[in-house]
């Protein structure tokens, strides 16, 4: 079925081991309408899917991120600075609450993440709200648009003097859950949004939990599938509309 419907790579104020919130053992969220599907059977990505920043294609049944811009370029030639970004696939999904079910391998990338944005949303950067990042030696949660993509947060980061300052205001906007998964494999990663809070699972068992009040936006208007480094696949991506488990 198929219906219409950037990426920081230094996660600060991290939770540390001894702070990590319980995640919840069972789902938060209670599955409603599937509003959207994919199996890639396509030769090329389906018309619905946004090159936010390329480049992915439909390789064996398969969706394949790759990130291209991977060194900082220096303006040049008429041409503007380019800094590394990784590489990012979007559909136009809106939803308040959700969850999102993709099967991911890691081919040589560092990072796999699905993410929510705002683009209608001014008060972040580029409208980012808060994401889900997979990474081999485990899970961060983070709320960005009451964290780092703040406008007046990010803007400090710029500021030697705002450092700690700043740090303060990030205080429990992402968390690291560690974990050990394995190259060349295939994982089910699953992200519920609910209110405010985001639970992550792979494969069916909770690996993240976070609690932060930017998950909770009213409209998240994109969902995006991201992968730094070379290469993250992805297959058999679900999203439904949802409500919070009674």
């Amino acid at each position: 079925m198929r219906s219409l419907l950037l990426f920081p790579f230094v996660i600060a104020s991290v939770a540390v081991a001894a702070d990590l919130p319980a995640i919840p053992a069972q789902p938060i969220a209670q599955k409603k309408e599937l509003l959207f599907s994919d199996d890639f059977q396509g030769a090329e990505p389906a018309k619905v899917w946004q090159k936010v920043v390329p480049t992915f294609t439909v390789e064996n049944g398969v969706l394949k991120g790759t990130q291209t811009r991977d060194v900082e370029v220096p303006a040049a030639d008429g041409k503007p600075a380019s800094k590394p970004h990784a590489a990012v696939h979007g559909l136009e999904i809106p939803t308040k609450d959700s969850v999102v079910e993709v099967k991911i391998r890691f081919e040589g990338a560092s990072m796999i993440d699905v993410e929510f944005d705002d683009r209608a949303y001014t008060g972040s950067h580029y409208g980012h709200l808060c994401r889900a990042q997979v990474r081999l030696s485990g899970v961060t949660l983070i709320d960005e648009r009451d964290g780092g993509m703040r406008n007046d947060i990010r803007e400090m980061g710029n500021d030697p003097t705002k450092k700690e300052e700043r740090a303060k205001l990030l205080q429990g906007r992402s968390v690291t859950y560690p974990a050990a998964f394995e190259a060349r494999k295939w994982y089910t990663l699953q992200v519920e949004t609910v209110g405010d809070a985001m639970r992550v699972s792979m494969d069916g068992k909770p690996v993240g939990y976070l609690k932060s009040s930017g998950i909770g936006h009213p409209t998240k208007s994109k969902i995006e599938l991201g992968v730094a480094g070379k290469d993250g696949l992805f297959d058999d991506i679900k999203v439904w509309s949802a409500e919070a488990v009674k």
